[in-house]
């Protein structure tokens, strides 16, 4: 009845590619008249803003890709000591969610060279942009494509949760302290 986790886990890494079978399966699905849309991050922490950022871009189409920063590109992005979760797994995870049928992990700083490879219909990103300072729109536009803002407000961030954490657990260590003495 219910599929084993090794069959739940092998859907989910089925549906990571790298870039040349993306390119392919783009492609093989556009031949159909799929609408694409494309989201990207790095998904450090899940959290619901991700989940719900996520549902919305596949609202706008049939199929979804989402791109995933390599552990070098987060570490960059985020700073020292991040990500806290491979890049592979990471994958993973995103790659488990319903609202998502294909993802890829790209080494590059930005994903204009991914944009270009897949030339989706539609690259939504999250509410902390707006159309005008999405930083790859040029790139979109200049395949006909277009950029969609999607997702709840960012009230939710994976930085802001290891801060709360990192409160909890200096609190908790203090109270720990008192105790002993």
């Amino acid at each position: 009845m219910y599929p084993s986790e090794e069959q739940q886990k092998a859907g989910a890494v089925a549906r990571i590619l790298e870039r040349t079978r993306l390119i392919a399966r783009v492609a093989i699905a556009r031949r159909k008249g799929v609408r694409i849309v494309f989201a990207n991050g790095c998904f450090d922490i899940l959290h619901v803003g991700h989940v719900r950022y996520l549902e919305a871009a596949k609202a706008l189409g049939d199929l979804l890709v989402v791109g995933i920063n390599t552990d070098v590109q987060v570490r960059a992005l985020k700073g020292a000591g991040r990500p806290f979760v491979t890049e592979r797994e990471r994958a993973e995870i995103i790659a488990s969610l319903r609202a998502v049928d294909l993802v890829t992990i790209f080494p590059e700083a930005t994903v204009e060279t991914l944009l270009l490879a897949i030339r989706p219909d539609v690259h939504a990103k999250g509410t902390d942009y707006t159309t005008d300072t999405v930083p790859e729109r040029e790139v979109v536009r200049s395949y006909g494509g277009r950029v969609a803002i999607v997702g709840d407000p960012k009230d939710h961030s994976s930085s802001s949760m290891v801060v709360r954490l990192n409160q909890k657990n200096e609190i908790i260590a203090e109270t720990q302290t008192m105790g002993d003495e």
